[in-house]
This record gives structure tokens, sequence and C-alpha cells, in this order.
């Protein structure tokens, strides 16, 4: 979580933590950590031998919050595999989401969507050491401070023992666990709700739930209502938007504005009205509950994603205007299909049909969409796989 707040708003170049610098960077750090609660022991047995991973400073300038379409983006974390795998914890478990929405009062789907985006329901935590992560980033000079913080609070978690060392990997910033809670963060927020004394964000599902009900409920989230929901606008709208504005429902209605299925707006909190894709695509009025959800990573379509998933979880239907574009984004089983189709035109994709599309699948594409008389622009869309298919 939260990979956006740490890096959207950093500016500058990223440079690679060379050897020698990073060893005086590691002593340096050492001195400020073990005057601020970590004893020496932790630090140089977390730090021994430890070699920058300057691998994830390419990853820090491609988050796809911010570098893909949000048609692109929704259709592989919003899809119905997903929404049929959630319903299947949401049932599997229910009493632990139960027990996470009676204590901080996060209904069980919102907290269900977030684990779905977050990890798969824990089946892709990443395997980059924590360590390692958060020690080249303080040692870069991109939001070193910001990292040195992150860095300091996972070695306290290694310290209280909620998490061992090695099993302590997540995602190349530092988030770990089903919920991929930065080191901070469950510093602040994890509760454990199994009541063995430790905070498991790994090995303890209901952990994970529960600490990331305490989250949202921490970041203002109101039990009962409404993240929002999808409307209608007047012809050529061109009146006020945006998330943070916030508005009374009467005040929309004023301009015109209805539910998705012409009904009246009724009554509720006040609202922003988010155009994601400008007036032209989907149309939302949301509420400070998706405020509280966009907090957890800063960004829209995060918080959008998070919000479309939990309604379907909740049984409801998915969007009804669409996307303002002609050729849309791929679920993750056609992502899967398109990599097998284009595997079995020769290209080297080390045969993984796995649905992510990284870096040998973006050039794959490219290369088949200059030869097929697309655009090379890499995009894993509906033309591209009916090109592969043959159509």
């Amino acid at each position: 979580m939260a990979l956006a707040v740490a890096l959207a708003t950093g500016a500058g170049s990223i440079a690679a933590a060379r050897a020698g610098a990073f060893e005086d960077c590691l002593a340096g750090i050492r001195v400020s950590v073990l005057s601020s609660g970590v004893d020496a022991a932790t630090f140089d047995k977390a730090t021994q031998g430890l070699q920058p991973d300057n691998s994830i400073f390419a990853l820090a300038e491609a988050q796809p919050e911010f570098k893909t379409p949000i048609w692109d983006y929704l259709a592989g974390l919003v899809d119905e595999e997903r929404v049929a795998d959630g319903r299947a914890m949401m049932q599997k478990w229910g009493q632990a989401l139960a027990s996470a929405q009676a204590r901080f009062g996060v209904d069980a789907a919102t907290i269900t969507a977030i684990w779905g985006v977050e990890s798969d329901f824990g089946r892709s935590f990443g395997t980059r050491p924590i360590i390692q992560s958060l020690a080249t980033l303080s040692c870069g000079n991109y939001r070193a401070a910001y990292f040195r913080t992150e860095f300091l609070a996972a070695l306290k978690i290694l310290q209280h023992g909620d998490i061992a060392p090695e099993q302590f990997a997540g995602s190349w910033a530092g988030a770990f666990g089903h919920t991929q809670f930065m080191p901070s963060t469950f510093l602040r927020t994890a509760v454990d709700m199994e009541g063995n004394g430790r905070r498991d964000l790994i090995n303890s599902v209901p952990d994970a739930l529960g600490s990331t009900a305490n989250y949202l409920r921490k970041a203002g989230w109101a039990p009962g209502v409404e993240w929002g929901f999808e409307v209608r606008l007047p012809a050529h709208y061109a009146g006020p938007s945006g998330r943070t504005r916030k508005e009374p429902m009467a005040a929309w209605a004023g301009r015109g504005i209805t539910r998705i299925d012409g009904a009246p707006l009724g009554g509720g909190p006040a609202a922003g009205l988010l155009l994601p894709a400008g007036p032209a695509g989907p149309a939302f009025l949301v509420t400070h509950n998706f405020d509280a959800i966009y907090s957890y990573n800063a960004a829209e379509s995060y918080a959008l994603a998070i919000a479309l998933l939990s309604d379907r979880l909740r049984g409801r239907h998915g969007l009804v205007t669409p996307w303002p574009t002609n050729d849309p984004g791929l679920s993750r089983a056609d992502r899967r299909e398109l990599q097998t189709l284009l595997m079995r035109r020769g290209y080297d994709l080390d045969g993984k049909a796995d649905g992510v599309i990284g870096t040998k699948t973006k050039q794959a594409i490219s290369d088949f969409q200059a030869k097929s008389g697309l655009t090379p622009d890499g995009r894993a869309s509906v033309s591209v796989l009916a090109a592969a298919r043959g159509k």
C-alpha cells in the first residue's frame, strides 16, 4: 500500500546507489537508528553483508496508477475472476471479516476488495527482501527521508518479533503482507485479531483483515455510508467537479445530475463529482469514505478499483457508462490468452502466461502490433487480442 503516497509527488532523477557510498550511507543511518529505539544487534544482523538492489529504481518511475489508462488499469483489477475469488474468500473468511467489521465499522466487501487488489487474496506478496529494498531507497537521492523512516519502522518490526526475518519480503517499495502495509503503517495501525501477542500480516489472514479495517477507520471511514455511486450527467455538462470539492446532494441534483438509472439522487452525505476520464466517461459522486480508501494508496484510479470491486462483491452491477475508448483493456484471463498466442507465434515470454504485462510482454505486443499494421504502443488491448486470434 501507499506506494503512490510515497512516490507520486517526488521530483528529480533517481540514481543508483553505489556500493561504497551505500556502505557509508548505512553507517550513517546506523547512528540515527540506534538513537531511535532500535538496538545494535537488530541493525547489524539485518544489514550484515547487505548490498543495494538498484533494479528497484526503474520500478519507482513506472507505477501503474499513473502510467496506465484507467480503462486498462480497471480491466485487470476488477474482472470476473477477481469478483468470483473475492466472493469465495468472503465466505471462507466470513468470521474474521465479521469480527473486523464489528470492531472497526468497515464493511466486509471493502476489506475484501483491498485484499484482492493488494495481493490477489494472498497469492502475490512480492518477493523482494524488505530490509534490502528500504535500505537501497534510503540511500538513493529520491525521497530518501521518507524511506529512512520506513527503514527504521521495518527494523522495529523485526526487533519486536512480529515477523520472522526470513519471511519479511514484499514489494520493491517496502509494502508487505496480505494487504501490503508499509512498515510505518504497520506500527501505527496493525492489530492482533487472533490474540496471540503478534501482529502478523503475512501468516494471519484475520490480523491482515482487521488491520486493514483499523487503517480505514483511522483514515475517517464512517460506518454505514456508501463510498459513492455512478451518476448520469446532463448533456454537455461543464460544471464543477473534483473528488475533494464536496457539496450537498441537493446541489448536484440542482445541476441536473441523477443516479445512473435516472432516479433522483436523494439524500446522503456531501459528495464530490469524480470524472476519471472527463465528462464523456463514467461519472461518480463520492463521499468521504472514498477519500478513506484513497488514503490507502493516493491514486484515484486505485480507490475507484477498490470501490467498484467492493460493489461487485456486494452483488451489484458494474459500470453502466462505457469508457471513452474504442479499444478497451483486457481482463487477466484475456491477457493470459494473449500471452499464450504470442508465445505460439515465437515470442519469448519465458514460458509464462500469467496475465502480468511486464517488459517482455510489452515488447512482444509492440512488435506484433507493428507487423499487424497496428500502432506499436505495447498495450494489451481488445484490438491486439483480436489480431492475435486471427480475427
